[in-house]
């Protein structure tokens, strides 16, 4: 492939892609449900079912801890600050969440 037909290539494939905006209806349709019956599959084990039967360690308003009731292994961690929250999603493979339609 030579320069030239490489930077077409390269314009044409940027010019497909939107910021991280286009997101946020998508998102805020996942986020605005009762995320506990969404089901999950544990990046360890494999062992799929709904986040509210995973072990929860912790209590809120600190850091809360969901394991896998299959291996223990740490599927979810959530902190939430005066002002932020984060969601470390790392243990979980994926997310299956029902939108009810």
């Amino acid at each position: 492939m030579d320069d030239r037909h490489q930077d077409r290539h390269q314009d044409r494939h940027q010019d497909r892609h939107q910021d991280g905006n286009a997101l946020a209806g998508p998102l805020a349709e996942i986020f605005s449900v009762d995320v506990t019956a969404a089901l999950g599959r544990c990046a360890a084990c494999g062992l799929n079912g709904p986040l509210a039967s995973l072990r929860v360690y912790g209590q809120a308003p600190g850091p809360l801890v969901g394991r896998c009731p299959g291996c223990e292994a740490v599927v979810l961690r959530l902190v939430r600050g005066p002002e932020d929250a984060w969601l470390d999603l790392s243990g979980t493979r994926c997310l299956r969440v029902p939108l009810g339609g």
